[in-house]
């Protein structure tokens, strides 16, 4: 038994209980109890808290590239907001799912909450951050392009790819990798088709298209989260 747990000498259930120790040995915070009450789960409200795309550097990184969207928009007339609130939320949205950035990955397979749950609850989470911080760079840069919330729907659409993504590969840099590719390809696409780079947001012929990637990167993860648990 003891070879089994042990691995180059390395004592693999003491190494476990030093991860379970170093993240769940803090004390819970104002914003955990309030998510703990909400959510009728410490387990999942500590899950949520852990997420890597909500930890305070990333949201002020989130923050920055916006805001330099919204000085570039007055700057330069460009729809850069629109164009970039879907690629943060790609990064955000990848980087909610565990595998290799994640600390708390392994404590949340382990938990009795679902990794569905644990994924589905993070996801929304990250997406509703992402849209709140986009919809205020949108404001504060509409009167510059006229531009609001049309970046909405396509944003939807490439967090799915990325998520789906991230989940089939089990890596948070696939998910980046294909989201912000999708991104990048529709835009390029518009762009030749129309002349104009706000048609990734702006052109209502690509709502089902858009609509379409979202409900089906949707189905990906569901079907994948519910046959993962097990499997590592």
């Amino acid at each position: 038994m003891n070879e089994v747990n042990s691995v180059a000498g390395v004592n693999l259930d003491r190494a476990w209980l030093g991860v379970a120790e170093e993240v769940w040995r803090r004390r819970p915070g104002r914003v955990e109890r309030i998510a703990t009450r909400v959510l009728r789960s410490p387990g999942l409200a500590r899950a949520l808290l852990t997420t890597p795309s909500l930890v305070v550097p990333w949201l002020i990184a989130s923050v920055v590239v916006l805001a330099a969207g919204v000085v570039a928009t007055f700057g330069g007339g460009g729809p850069w907001v629109s164009l970039l609130a879907p690629a943060v939320a790609v990064a955000g949205i990848a980087y909610a799912y565990g595998p290799g950035i994640d600390p708390a990955y392994e404590l949340s397979r382990s938990m009795a909450v679902s990794d569905r749950m644990v994924l589905l609850v993070r996801a929304v989470a990250v997406f509703g951050t992402n849209a709140a911080i986009g919809a205020i760079a949108s404001v504060a840069s509409a009167s510059a392009v006229g531009l609001t919330f049309g970046w909405l729907l396509p944003m939807t659409a490439m967090s799915a790819l990325a998520l789906a993504a991230a989940t089939l590969a089990r890596s948070a840099n696939a998910g980046v990798a294909a989201g912000l590719a999708g991104w990048a390809m529709t835009i390029v696409s518009t762009r030749a088709a129309t002349g104009a780079f706000s048609a990734a947001v702006t052109n209502s012929l690509l709502t089902a298209p858009y609509a379409a990637i979202g409900v089906c990167c949707a189905v990906i993860v569901v079907t994948a989260t519910r046959v993962s648990r097990g499997s590592v």
